[in-house]
């Protein structure tokens, strides 16, 4: 599988069959100029004539507006948020919203920050031989994008502070191999994921670039699978080579830039916000080899009817089941085959021989306290033993 090039990966990420490479790279050179190194984000953007006009701002004024909502409630323990401010709520709006605006929707943007759009000429029209999802996803580089449901995993080596600088290289070598040998079977199964990560350290911050309820149960099929790899490595391998595992997957908002590499902005996207704090502070109370969830409830895109729809942790893990029989035949390891998964929360047996989905109640070290689920995963092989993930709920009280 080949790494894509840079206009590869536009005409991947924007669906165009085709595009000038040429007016993409003078546009890219134009968008440069006014970012100003950083100093600048292009917030919003509108087709004018032969050219474009662009919002933009120092980053400093998009933070000030924001300020005005007020910090979310992460856990109990957090004072209450401010009532948003008319200001601040229009901000928000606007920088979870399309790059691509409407003239009128730039003017008042533009005249709530006090801020005058730049008008820079093209020697093309846009949208001819630059689609305008194209442009966006090139203005997008320079700017930033508040996304409220996103599923995000988290994957952590335990202990890795007591390894030997050269193990840590080597474990995390093990958990990216795990996690590129999985994708790249998903992939094999016709199931892409748009996957980025970010190294935390110990470990890694893992999501999908693509957004909406089917593109989060791929993400936690693709923990599965990442999961897997590494305990299968873990079977074989001998002293420290593999690292031992603890994961938290949660569903929340957050924010996505691109950071600066050298003097340019990245390719690909970082993001930092409610929905990765979640996670670290999870990830401080999970045990070895646990699969904690968040107990989100986030309104997500149904892709049947593309209504929003509140959607939280038990309805979300119930709705992964059904699709996990397309994994089924997929290999594991060198060559044996996944026969059956089964994914679920667990609790404490009912008299009616059914189980209860449990909440469990963690404090981080700051002191705030939030309720998080306790995942478990089956994988039943072809031929070889089960691969059991996670932890039971009886063991979570030893």
């Amino acid at each position: 599988m080949k790494r894509l090039s840079w206009t590869e990966l536009f005409t991947k990420k924007t669906q165009a069959a085709t595009f000038n490479k040429v007016d993409l790279s003078l546009l890219d050179d134009l968008l440069y100029d006014v970012w100003a190194l950083g100093r600048n984000i292009i917030l919003v953007w509108t087709p004018n004539g032969k050219g474009l006009d662009l919002l933009v701002v120092p980053y400093e004024a998009i933070g000030e507006k924001l300020t005005g909502l007020g910090a979310k409630r992460l856990g109990e323990n957090h004072a209450q948020p401010r009532t948003p401010d008319n200001a601040g709520a229009f901000m928000e709006k606007i920088v979870s919203g399309p790059k691509h605006v409407s003239r009128k929707l730039l003017a008042e943007t533009a005249g709530l920050l006090g801020a005058r759009p730049v008008s820079i000429e093209l020697p093309f029209m846009p949208g001819d031989t630059l689609p305008l999802e194209t442009i966006s996803a090139l203005v997008k580089r320079y700017s930033i994008t508040l996304v409220e449901d996103r599923a995000v995993a988290l994957f952590d080596i335990v202990s890795f502070s007591r390894y030997s600088p050269l193990e840590q290289v080597t474990q995390l070598n093990s958990l990216a191999y795990s996690v590129n040998i999985a994708y790249s079977k998903l992939m094999e199964k016709e199931i892409e994921i748009r996957f980025a990560r970010t190294n935390t350290g110990d470990g890694f911050y893992i999501w999908n670039r693509d957004r909406g309820i089917d593109s989060n149960v791929d993400l936690y099929h693709f923990m599965h699978l990442v999961l897997a790899e590494n305990a299968i490595a873990r079977g074989r391998a001998s002293r420290h080579t593999v690292p031992l595992l603890r994961t938290c997957f949660h569903i929340g908002g957050h924010y996505e830039f691109y950071q600066s590499e050298g003097l340019s902005p990245t390719t690909y996207s970082y993001i930092v916000g409610d929905v990765t704090i979640e996670l670290a502070r999870m990830i401080e109370q999970a045990r070895p080899g646990q699969i904690l969830i968040g107990d989100f409830e986030v309104p997500m895109i149904a892709p049947d009817t593309g209504e929003k729809i509140a959607l939280d942790a038990e309805r979300f893990i119930k709705s992964v089941q059904p699709r996990l029989s397309s994994l089924n035949d997929l290999t594991l390891g060198d060559q044996d085959h996944i026969k059956a998964i089964k994914c679920y929360l667990t609790g404490e047996k009912q008299v009616d021989g059914s189980y209860a989905v449990k909440r469990y109640r963690i404090t981080d070290k700051h002191g705030y306290s939030r309720q998080v689920l306790n995942a478990k995963v089956n994988i039943h092989r072809a031929t070889g033993a089960p691969v059991y993930l996670g932890i039971q709920d009886a063991d979570l009280n030893n």
